[in-house]
């Protein structure tokens, strides 16, 4: 059987087309950036594609020649830069039912529970819309609706999970009462295979949670277990934190950066992650059985850790760049005196003062940008070893000045690395 999984190169995506190469089945990935996951999985043949963008049932149709089945594991949390939830999860997917009416064997939809206190959040709302239209169109399906997701990876939630878990001395929570089940990531995937194989009925809509229920403040004391960290004291933040903190997120969306704190995840969080127990013949490992059979080793205390640290590293960057250009052109005069005074031309002092203050703003801005923020990473190491070449030319001594203006550049330049390592999402 020839599969499309769309969403391949994501969380779920990459596990379920692994499970399903290792069976036997030709998996087709499709999928928004194709360039690295291409090279982690070369025996998947890759589509480079923006699903929201395939409005049309001809969009999907050249796509769709030789396949088979579909199984869907692409989704977005909420709208940004980069991503339009109806458009992904409603639009598209209505455009490819019709377009594979005719001939596709099954299409295994990944879904969530579209129920709740949130279901009229553009992403459960979206999906509902999506599920109906799939049962509408004639075509064989099956619906997995998974609780939270964990797995040896880990992405959005589950990646929180262990940032939490690895917060010091406490561990701050919101809505930490929460009831929440899990599910694991081989189990799904598991799952996935025996739609596709006809084990599970047609027109099957299934909860995938192992049986457990857990508070989050349960969920977070057993990932901090798993991490090998000592018990920690739980402080309950009140709600204000929260809505606070979903706001800050959201801005940061808008910007391209896709946390997980963002407002549709907390208020899905606040009406808990439950479902309905299913009997397919097995039974789901529970959280402490799914993490237990994926021990900790010291990557994943580094990952939790400076996944809280991610933040704060961008923004002090972004701040000392912008502050940097700022002061300087509040201080013009100041700052080309000062060149002058370092062995600078006194006639093109002022133009360098302008120039180096504008780079400095620009690099700032960029930082903050999720689509530009790689670039400004590269620009801030090269012009800060600019500066340095520079200032060793001009200035040798400022080397051995007491206030280290030059030794402190060195530490921006390594903050600047640390932050292009840790820049990627998935």
């Amino acid at each position: 059987m020839r599969v499309l999984i769309l969403g391949g190169n994501g969380f779920v995506g990459a596990a379920v087309a692994r499970s399903l190469a290792a069976r036997g089945f030709s998996i087709v990935a499709l999928a928004r950036d194709t360039k690295v996951a291409s090279r982690r999985y070369p025996d998947f043949g890759w589509v480079q594609a923006d699903i929201a963008s395939l409005s049309r049932p001809e969009d999907w149709r050249f796509l769709l020649s030789g396949i088979d089945a579909v199984v869907n594991c692409a989704g977005a949390l909420q709208d940004g830069p980069r991503d339009n939830v109806a458009a992904l999860q409603y639009v598209a997917m209505k455009a490819l039912y019709q377009a594979a009416a005719p001939s596709l064997r099954m299409f295994v939809q990944i879904s969530a529970r579209t129920d709740g206190v949130a279901s009229e959040n553009p992403f459960l709302a979206s999906k509902r819309q999506a599920d109906a239209a799939l049962e509408a169109s004639g075509l064989p399906f099956v619906f997995l609706r998974p609780a939270v997701i964990v797995g040896r990876a880990a992405y959005g939630g589950s990646a929180l999970l262990r940032a939490l878990a690895a917060f010091p001395l406490v561990t701050p929570l919101v809505l930490g009462q929460s009831p929440m089940q899990f599910v694991s990531l081989d189990d799904v995937a598991e799952t996935a295979f025996d739609a596709l194989s006809g084990n599970i009925p047609i027109g099957s809509d299934l909860d995938l949670a192992a049986p457990q229920t857990l508070s989050l403040a349960d969920a977070v004391a057993i990932h901090r277990r798993w991490l090998g960290l000592a018990p920690a004291r739980t402080l309950d933040l009140p709600g204000v934190f929260a809505r606070l903190t979903a706001h800050a997120a959201d801005m940061l969306g808008r910007l391209g950066w896709r946390s997980p704190l963002r407002s549709t995840a907390l208020e899905v969080a606040a009406g808990g992650v439950i479902g309905h127990a299913v009997d397919l013949g097995r039974r789901f490992g529970s959280l402490d059985e799914t993490l237990s059979a994926n021990p900790a080793g010291v990557q994943d205390l580094w990952f939790a850790r400076l996944y809280l640290l991610k933040p704060l590293t961008f923004a002090a960057l972004c701040l000392f760049w912008l502050l940097s250009g700022i002061v300087a052109l509040l201080r013009f005069d100041a700052s080309s005196a000062h060149l002058v005074s370092a062995g600078a031309p006194a006639a093109i002092a002022p133009a360098i003062t302008l120039v180096t203050s504008l780079a400095d703003i620009a690099l700032g801005l960029g930082v903050a940008y999720r689509r530009y923020a790689g670039l400004a990473l590269k620009g801030m190491i090269a012009l800060s070893l600019a500066y340095l070449a520079t200032a060793t030319v001009l200035s040798p001594h400022l080397w051995t000045d007491p206030l280290g203006p030059l030794v402190k550049v060195l530490p921006s330049i390594v903050l600047a690395l640390v932050a292009l390592a840790i820049l990627d999402e998935r």
